[in-house]
């Protein structure tokens, strides 16, 4: 197989480490056949030492284009919680035009599933996109039906197959940023993109893009409402993991772990490119909460066990 399956991911320069290590995953989580192109959607240049190291960190498998978006955006509304990055998403049908259909994720993201295979199997029909809908918390439904949304027909846009063809079609980037110019939503272009796609979206099996609510157990009674046991399962075994809380580098959170295992695969020229003492001096100061007590320490024994071994 010689063409290259399109993924974009959008990412700053101080987000280089988390970007690298969720790119990893996907080549350690796809079949060997699959070879991508990654485009990386920027906020200005990256420096060319942490682009050599992209486009030599595996050649055979992966190939990079970059794209500075600085001053793509001007004039919408952006949220203080989020950079303008993650708004770039809502630019690809006119940046992409040589594309028809892509792959969108976060870089907050540890993939284990077979995005090559998703790219391949999936039939978009007229739909403008696929994505995982999340389990509606009872928390809110208020808000979701404020902006015309219906409960568990909600998607997490961390994670998206787009339909570049029929959003060009239907001029569809234009009222997505019309959209943005707007103060009050929550989740400025994850809202616009279920407000403005509704009624054209191929919902995506949970394990896809398992937010932080599908591994907790206290939220499984909810999950149920929308999704099934198997799915359930699925999400634990091999559920992509999308650190929509805390970030795994900064703090422990629901399945950190994982997301260190793969960090500490990474080549060393990469690694090094990054401050790692100072990233796990907030992890230790977080897995020492008092409150954690005997978790706490299992937590990190199991941290220390992990970093042993992929140190031989």
């Amino acid at each position: 197989m010689n063409s290259y399956i399109p993924i974009v991911v959008a990412f700053t320069e101080n987000y280089f480490v988390p970007a690298i290590t969720c790119l990893s995953s996907i080549l350690k989580n796809s079949d060997p056949k699959y070879k991508y192109e990654v485009i990386c959607l920027l906020t200005k240049d990256l420096p060319l030492d942490l682009q050599e190291k992209l486009n030599t960190y595996n050649p055979e498998r992966m190939k990079f284009t970059y794209l500075n978006l600085d001053g793509a955006l001007e004039g919408v509304y952006v949220d203080e919680r989020y950079t303008i990055a993650a708004s770039f998403r809502l630019l690809l049908p006119e940046l992409l035009k040589e594309h028809d259909k892509i792959i969108y994720t976060d870089c907050d993201v540890i993939i284990r599933n077979d995005l090559g295979s998703l790219y391949e199997n999936i039939n978009l029909g007229n739909n403008y996109l696929a994505a995982v809908y999340e389990a509606a918390l009872d928390s809110q439904v208020s808000y979701l039906k404020e902006i015309g949304c219906e409960p568990g027909y909600y998607f997490n846009s961390g994670f998206l197959v787009m339909n570049l063809d029929q959003m060009r079609k239907d001029g569809l980037s234009k009222k997505l940023i019309d959209g943005l110019k707007v103060p009050y939503l929550q989740f400025p272009d994850q809202d616009v993109l279920n407000i403005h796609t509704k009624g054209k979206v191929l919902g995506l099996k949970p394990k896809y893009n398992s937010i932080r609510t599908f591994f907790l157990p206290q939220f499984k009674p909810t999950f149920l409402k929308r999704y099934t046991e198997e799915d359930w399962d699925e999400v634990q075994s091999h559920g992509t993991i999308h650190y929509t809380g805390g970030k795994p580098w900064n703090e422990m959170t629901v399945k950190f772990e994982i997301w260190w295992k793969y960090y500490f695969q990474l080549p060393e020229h990469i690694k090094a490119s990054w401050q790692e003492d100072k990233k796990l001096s907030s992890i230790g100061k977080c897995l020492n909460f008092p409150l954690l007590g005997n978790l706490g320490q299992g937590i990190i024994d199991i941290y220390r066990k992990v970093k042993h071994m992929n140190s031989h």
